[in-house]
Parts: structure tokens; sequence; C-alpha cells
């Protein structure tokens, strides 16, 4: 099993969905990451939402709709170097910031976006 996919069950699909908009709250203020999507963050925000649901533990809705969710594969049209994945985690933590998290569920929280921010880097 996942080691992630408690998350689900402890925070609840609400707070994964406040964490999803939170974020891109954060990113529509950061102009970096910003010019990397489309005018209207809906849709970026409801793939997220699923997928973060599906990650942690929740419905598989996201692999239903989507299929396999291939991260890598799917953000490589992208130059995502260290500089990008910090604004990233930045808005990441940020919105995590907003939710009231125990203290050992936001640092597994933390540690599945870390390692999956580092993980999406596909340039030096």
């Amino acid at each position: 099993m996942n080691p992630f996919q408690s998350i689900y069950e402890l925070v609840g699909e609400d707070q994964i969905r406040q964490l999803t908009h939170h974020f891109y709250q954060e990113v529509a203020k950061n102009q970096t990451l910003r010019n990397l999507y489309p005018e209207d963050l809906a849709p970026a925000e409801n793939r997220l939402f699923l997928f973060l649901l599906q990650v942690f533990g929740g419905p598989q809705t996201y692999s239903e709709q989507r299929g396999h969710p291939r991260l890598k594969m799917r953000h490589f049209d992208w130059e995502i170097d260290e500089s990008m994945r910090d604004h990233w985690l930045n808005c990441m933590l940020t919105a995590m910031d907003t939710l009231d998290l125990d203290q050992n569920l936001r640092e597994l929280m933390l540690g599945y976006f870390i390692k999956v921010a580092n993980h999406m880097v596909n340039h030096a």
C-alpha cells in the first residue's frame, strides 16, 4: 500500500478540495507558474483535485476519466527546472498552511509533494 493513501481518510474530500483551490489561488498570483496555464484555471484545478483524491486514497475518478496519471509524461512539454519546482512547492506549501492539519499528517503530505516535485524536474 502507498503510504500516502491514508491521507484521504484523515483529511477528507473537502480539505483536499480546499487545498487544491488555495493552491490555484497561489498559482494565479505567481507569474512564473501562471504563464504555463490557459486563462481559465478551473479545469486544471479540477484535474489536480481528482488526482490528489486518488493518490491520497479516495475515489479513482481521475484514472477512470483520464487513464493512468503518467505525471512526468503529461508535464514533459514544459521545462521544469529546480526554480520552477520551487515555485510549485511554494504555492503548495502556502496552500497547505490554509488547512488545519495535524503535524504528522502535514509532514506526510509535504513528503509526498516534495517527492513528486523533485521527480518532475526535467531540465537541469
